[in-house]
Order: structure tokens, then C-alpha cells, then sequence
């Protein structure tokens, strides 16, 4: 007789959340505020966006955190000035030459070869012609010189400065000047 009482019970209170049930409209929400985010207004709590403006620019001199300033622009005169005057922040306690490796296989071996001979794969397949060995008698690139390309590009090599960041396009800097000497 206890089973019986129990099975109605639960048929009772199953009977009653399916009787309820109302598939035509959406069901009673017990917690809105978790589907219904409260939304805000942003910019209209301040007096600096009354003009209408979304968005501001920085101020002047200001810079962004974890980026430091290049002082050189994209020029043939400040790749030149780059190329005698700027070094390496980084001294040889620093370099980490397999990081350097692994980075310089990722973003430049592909064209330049593992070896800095000019002869990456797509070299080898002819997708990409004319790449110079670092140790080519005209070239005479120095730590400067190099620093300035990954950040700005050369010729058909774009820019890796959103790529790298500093510190890392310093290992490959000091990384390519070691291919550099060992060919």
C-alpha cells in the first residue's frame, strides 16, 4: 500500500509540472537576471563624450603598455641611420639562441632557409625568387639593419612587428647575425 502512495505521489507532482507546461509561450523565468543582462551605458556616464564622440584619442606623448617607442620610420635614410647606429638592448646572457631558432624557423625560414642561405621552401618551389644569403658581399647587414626590416619589411618582406615583440625580434636579430658568421 506504501508503494501505491508513493507512485501516485510522484505521478501527481509529474502530472503537474507537465500540466503546466505551456509550449506556445516561453516558461516563467525564476532567475531573469542571468538570461537578461543588465545592459549600461558606457559613455553617457561621462562628461568627456558629451560632444557625442564615442571614442577618444590618447594623449599626446602617452604609450601603450608593453610597447616601447621605435624611434626610426620607415625610410631609406632611417634604415640607413638604423643600420649604423642602432644595437642590440640585449646582451649574450640574454639570447636564448634555441627560442631564437624556433622563432626564426617560424617567421623567417620559410623564405630565407634554415641555414640563411636564401634557399627556404618556398624559394625551392619557386613561389618567392631572389632571396640574398646573409653573408652576400653587398648586403653587409648589421643588428640595426636587420631590427629595422622585421619591424618595418623590405621590398616583398612584410613587417613583423605585430608578429613579435621586442624582445623576441631581438633573439632573432642576434640569431640571423649567428647564421650570418657561420656561412
Amino acid at each position: 500500500m506504501k508503494s501505491l502512495v508513493k507512485i501516485t505521489v510522484i505521478a501527481l507532482v509529474f502530472a503537474s509540472f507537465v500540466a503546466c507546461q505551456n509550449k506556445s509561450k516561453p516558461n516563467y523565468q525564476f532567475m531573469p537576471d542571468m538570461y537578461e543582462a543588465v545592459s549600461y551605458e558606457t559613455y553617457s556616464e561621462s562628461a568627456a563624450f558629451s560632444n557625442g564622440v564615442e571614442a577618444q584619442l590618447p594623449v599626446d606623448g602617452t604609450v601603450p603598455r608593453g610597447h616601447l617607442p621605435f624611434d626610426y620610420s620607415n625610410t631609406i635614410d632611417d634604415y640607413n641611420l638604423a643600420k649604423t647606429e642602432l644595437m642590440s638592448p640585449l646582451d649574450s646572457t640574454q639570447i636564448d639562441f634555441v627560442r631564437a631558432k624556433g622563432l626564426y624557423d617560424i617567421y623567417c625560414g620559410i623564405c630565407h632557409g634554415t641555414k640563411g642561405d636564401g634557399q627556404g621552401n618556398l624559394v625551392k618551389r619557386e613561389k618567392i625568387l631572389g632571396i640574398p644569403k646573409y653573408d652576400d658581399i653587398g648586403r653587409a647587414i648589421t643588428a640595426g639593419s636587420i631590427y629595422h626590416v622585421i619591424y618595418y619589411g623590405k621590398n616583398t618582406m612584410g613587417s613583423y612587428a605585430n608578429q613579435l615583440n621586442e624582445e623576441e625580434r631581438w633573439q632573432v636579430v642576434a640569431y640571423v647575425l649567428d647564421l650570418k658568421a657561420k656561412l
